[in-house]
């Protein structure tokens, strides 16, 4: 075995996992040893897709037993991307399995969920991380650089994550099962939405929330209702403000405006980068120029572009979460950030719904 490579288990056969099957082969640091579900056959099933479409050199091994693949001796890291609502049993009996974790977000149903998660992590000293994919691009470390520089002091902060579905998805969809994903749209992509405005805020916490749920659907009467469709406001302490919206049943969008004393950024694509060898963003520093009786607006747009894949290859930003979570691992050194943005991501979360629930109240979050 390559004591320079992190080796992974992967706990169920979800569609996400396949995108992040290839990411663990391109991370340049990390090898596949096993993948389990709790039915082999369905196991196989996904290994024999996957080794079709993106082959690693060992083939992994399918497995029908969660608890069997974390006491192997021979794998250091888990990543988990079962549903929403068994996540935490599965991230804590990783953890006290001595595994390393990276979990699919939201990472629990509540902060209260994730406070235990992160401290059984804590106790048994493995590394955790939520699977927020943009944040381990080229492309947002340039952005650090641009929204501090260029951008100025942050005002505004505006995001939308929405995609078309149609009836059989709000039927018999995962995402819309009210005990499996109980927050709907606000966990599935709004979670996406808050942690660009907090990334962008360097993770100050907003001084309250408000949140609406616009649409939901109930798929059975024993399990609750979810939201479709969700806006939410934040306001921080220096008086900038960010609005964000995400739906099920809106056009596909992914777009991300940051404004302030200097300039505007904008990202079209912030969650998935558009495909190509590329990812893009633009700043705006429009100037106003009167002259007589003639008023006009320049536009002073200019868009950067990085060399940097959008998906699916070395060097793009699933990749690149796989290698970072893989280098933290082989160097036996724990990184608290990681569990500290999870946790606040998911409180600014839960307060923005506990405003849609008290008919978009004001909630206020405790510094």
């Amino acid at each position: 075995m390559n004591i320079n490579h992190c080796r992974w288990g992967i706990l169920g056969a979800a569609f996400i996992a396949r995108k992040n099957w290839q990411a663990i082969r391109d991370a340049g640091n990390a090898t596949l040893v096993a993948v389990a579900s709790r039915d082999l056959s369905r196991a196989q099933a996904f290994i024999d897709e996957c080794q079709g479409s993106a082959p690693h050199a060992n083939v992994p091994e399918a497995m029908d037993d969660y608890a069997a693949l974390l006491a192997r001796t021979d794998i250091d890291a888990v990543y988990i991307p079962l549903p929403t609502g068994l996540r935490k049993e599965w991230v804590i009996r990783a953890a006290q399995a001595g595994k390393h974790v990276l979990v699919e977000k939201p990472v629990g149903v509540t902060a209260a969920d994730v406070a235990e998660i992160i401290a059984a992590c804590e106790k048994h000293s493995v590394q955790f991380m939520d699977g927020v994919m943009f944040m381990h691009g080229r492309r947002l470390q340039r952005l650090r650089e641009v929204v501090d520089r260029d951008v100025g002091k942050v005002r505004n902060i505006a995001t939308q994550f929405s995609f078309i579905s149609d009836d059989e998805f709000k039927r018999s969809n995962i995402r819309t099962h009210g005990k499996l994903e109980p927050l709907g749209c606000l966990g599935d992509l709004g979670w996406y939405c808050l942690r660009f405005t907090l990334w962008a805020m360097n993770y100050a916490a907003p001084t309250q929330v408000t949140g609406r749920i616009h649409t939901e659907t109930q798929q059975t009467a024993d399990a609750p209702p979810v939201p479709l469709e969700f806006s939410g406001t934040l306001s921080f302490a220096d008086g900038a403000n960010a609005s964000f919206y995400c739906s099920f049943t809106t056009t596909n969008a992914q777009w991300a405006i940051v404004s302030g004393s200097n300039g505007l950024l904008q990202v079209s694509d912030f969650v998935l980068p558009f495909s190509g060898p590329q990812t893009k963003y633009s700043l705006t520093r429009s100037e106003f120029v009167l002259d007589g009786c003639k008023a006009s607006m320049h536009e002073g747009r200019q868009i950067e572009a990085l060399d940097e894949p959008s998906n699916n290859a070395p060097g793009s930003q699933e990749a690149g979460l796989f290698h970072t979570f893989s280098q933290l691992v082989l160097s036996g050194k724990i990184e608290p950030h990681w569990s500290e943005i999870s946790i606040l991501t998911q409180r600014v979360l839960d307060a923005c719904l506990l405003s849609a629930h008290q008919d978009s109240k004001p909630v206020a979050i405790a510094p």
